[in-house]
């Protein structure tokens, strides 16, 4: 399948199945899901392979086993590309939109610690230019964050709030619809996610020394 954009149907997909996010509704529908949605999201990843490495596409299920909300589909279409432990591009479709990155994600204990140990040495530095840069050209730096500063740091610590991130990512909507349903897109995503390369680089170099991958 060559990659042609993503149609207006995907994100009115999203829409009605925000309505109606029931079995029944996607039983309905998947043949809309499966043309308008996750096709053109694996035409994508085909088209970024040469540079950015195979891809995976989401599963639509939700996992129900730990959530009080048990409405059984994600609202989004989420593709990523892995380069590191936990650390990769991302992109998806949603009701919202279409929306793309990259970062690192559900950082564990270990992982968790090399990063703040990284984030205090002389990469630190390193790693807060590149985020600062990344603001700069309109990039969202986000990611799940503690409320004050973790245990055994100084809140008054230079670089206190990239060691408040339990994860870390860049993340920028696509807002030109006539970009996100043509072709164009996928070299939007290819400057896009070259764009946040120093970013995951950054945090793929961090993690594959603490899993002490070579």
């Amino acid at each position: 399948m060559a990659f042609t954009g993503l149609p207006h149907a995907a994100v009115d997909f999203y829409l009605a199945l925000e309505q109606d996010n029931s079995r029944e509704f996607w039983q309905a529908e998947r043949e809309t899901y499966e043309r308008d949605v996750r096709g053109p999201m694996v035409a994508l990843l085909v088209v970024l392979e040469d540079e950015f490495g195979p891809g995976r596409v989401f599963r639509p299920n939700r996992n129900l086993r730990f959530s009080q909300d048990k409405s059984p589909y994600k609202t989004h279409q989420g593709v990523f590309v892995g380069v590191g432990p936990r650390t990769g591009w991302y992109a998806e479709v949603s009701a919202d939109g279409f929306r793309l990155g990259g970062g690192a994600y559900h950082l564990d204990a270990p992982a968790l610690t090399a990063f703040r140990r990284a984030v205090d040495s002389p990469k630190g530095a390193e790693l807060s230019k590149i985020v600062d840069t990344l603001e700069g050209s309109g990039w969202e730096i986000g990611g799940d964050r503690v409320q004050t500063a973790p245990r055994g740091w100084s809140r008054d610590h230079p670089r206190i709030d990239l060691l408040r991130h339990k994860s870390l990512s860049a993340m920028q909507w696509v807002r030109d619809a006539d970009v996100v349903t043509s072709p164009a897109l996928a070299e939007h995503v290819r400057a896009s996610w070259r764009e946040v390369r120093p970013l995951v680089d950054w945090l793929a170099d961090v993690l594959r020394e603490e899993s002490g991958a070579g």
